[in-house]
């Protein structure tokens, strides 16, 4: 849990509650309430931003603006509107305003700081197929990760499972919130997503277990599994439907559009496969994750409406990383229908995406190609919700959407940018210059009792 010295906050902590998945086929009563979400907007007022340089997150700019959120949603954006006579007004002159940051691919509370073997929950590697297991399962909400992801802006988050097996299991969406529980965490009506992965990693781990050992083996894997969900499905749609099965359950989801597929895959080749796969069983890649190769192949992702979640910079760490270049993101983004999002896979790297899609932005420039700050905004909000499914409720500062606000100190893709308020479903849980919205896990409030023999 994430103490805060602010009343508002611990109103996050009460009760309530909101379904989260979409219902699997089969037993379906069961999935769709399955650790459902019990998340709870904070209260808040109606907060009025003046003045600021706007980035809608869907390509809009907007200069001296205002941004009215109210009843924990973007009520207003643009000028000479009716501003609610209770509102607090905050002086956005000089200053940016976007909407939240959204990490598509993030390991916090599965694999927590501080790390140690006994944190180490991230990867069921116990067999090449462990599609039944739920990375929320493993999710610390104490983890101090999460804290400084807020303090850089990131307001949702898909937590996904390693990358240890041909199939890790269910990913989950979160809400960027200070509990007790990930369920107090979890996006409402989020949909899980699928963690898949292709090369080095599933071979690496199951080489020695008995398989697969080679690319191949992989390929056979996933298609079994495949087949198996495929007759599963037929059987839970017929009379005697036989007993729940929690691994075909996720894979027949997968393959019937209810739980989205994101799947770590470096090298073109690999990725192509992937969406012969996909072909040959009928079900949709949602995002290919880290993907170095994706320039390669960036006209067939956007042809096929899949998103690449790409680092700005990372390659060489091993074979299948060799190829990536700077401009791969530039190269996605621009592609007829392309779909380019900057994620973090990193503890540390999720405090500053603002900082890695400038990267992008610098590296684009020297190969010739300008982008915008409002258009490069998009990696981080409107194409990073699209890929997890929660468009419609996040992800631009479109009236109507969850009021999920960033305050920057100035042009965001600064090198000095700094998010300096941060506001989730209107309610205020960040400040920069307060250390009362600063929360502080449990977990280091008693660190510090430790240090001072409880002295504060």
């Amino acid at each position: 849990m994430y103490r805060v010295l602010s009343a508002a906050l611990a109103v996050a902590l009460l009760g309530g509650c909101a379904t989260t998945s979409t219902p699997a086929r089969g037993d379906a009563a069961a999935p769709s309430t399955a650790y459902a979400s019990t998340y709870v907007p904070i209260a808040s007022h109606p907060v009025l931003i003046s003045g600021a340089t706007v980035l809608t997150g869907d390509g809009g700019r907007l200069e001296n603006a205002d941004v009215l959120l109210q009843d924990g949603r973007i009520a207003a954006v643009g000028t000479g509107f009716e501003v609610p006579a209770n509102a607090q007004r905050v002086d956005g002159t000089g200053k940016w305003v976007t909407p939240g940051i959204i990490d598509v691919h993030s390991h916090l509370g599965v694999y927590p700081s501080p790390g140690a073997s006994a944190h180490s929950d991230g990867n069921e590697a116990t067999a090449p197929n462990t599609a039944q297991v739920w990375a929320e399962h493993s999710v610390w909400p104490q983890d101090p990760g999460f804290g400084a992801a807020l303090a850089g802006g990131v307001t949702t988050l898909q937590i996904l499972p390693g990358s240890a097996n041909l199939v890790g299991g269910r990913g989950v969406t979160l809400k960027n919130v200070a509990a007790t529980t990930v369920q107090a965490m979890k996006f409402p009506g989020a949909p899980y997503g699928l963690k898949m992965a292709c090369g080095e990693n599933p071979k690496r781990v199951y080489g020695e277990k008995g398989g697969p050992a080679t690319r191949m083996g992989n390929v056979a894997g996933y298609r079994q599994a495949l087949i198996d969900a495929t007759e599963y499905r037929r059987t839970q749609a017929g009379d005697s439907p036989g007993k729940r099965d929690l691994k075909l359950e996720t894979m027949a989801g997968a393959m019937d559009g209810d739980i989205l597929v994101h799947i770590h895959c470096y090298r073109a080749d690999e990725m192509v496969q992937m969406l012969d796969l996909a072909q040959e069983f009928g079900f949709r890649v949602t995002a290919f994750h880290h993907a170095v190769e994706a320039y390669k192949i960036a006209d067939r992702l956007g042809a096929d409406g899949v998103c690449g979640a790409l680092w700005a910079d990372w390659w060489g760490f091993k074979m299948e990383a060799f190829d990536g270049i700077q401009d791969n993101i530039a190269i996605v983004d621009r592609a007829p229908g392309g779909c380019a999002i900057v994620h973090s896979d990193s503890d540390e790297g999720i405090q500053r995406l603002n900082q890695e899609a400038a990267k992008v932005i610098a590296s684009a420039r020297r190969a010739g190609i300008e982008i915008t700050p409002e258009h490069a905004i998009r990696w981080v909000t409107e194409n990073a919700a699209r890929s997890l499914g929660v468009l419609e409720r996040t992800g631009t500062l479109t009236p109507g959407k969850m009021g999920d606000v960033v305050l920057w100190n100035g042009n965001p893709f600064s090198v000095y940018a700094l998010a300096e308020q941060v506001w989730i479903d209107g309610a205020h849980v960040y400040d920069r210059t307060d250390p009362a919205r600063q929360p502080v896990s449990d977990f280091m409030l008693g660190q510090g009792a430790a240090t001072t023999g409880g002295a504060r």
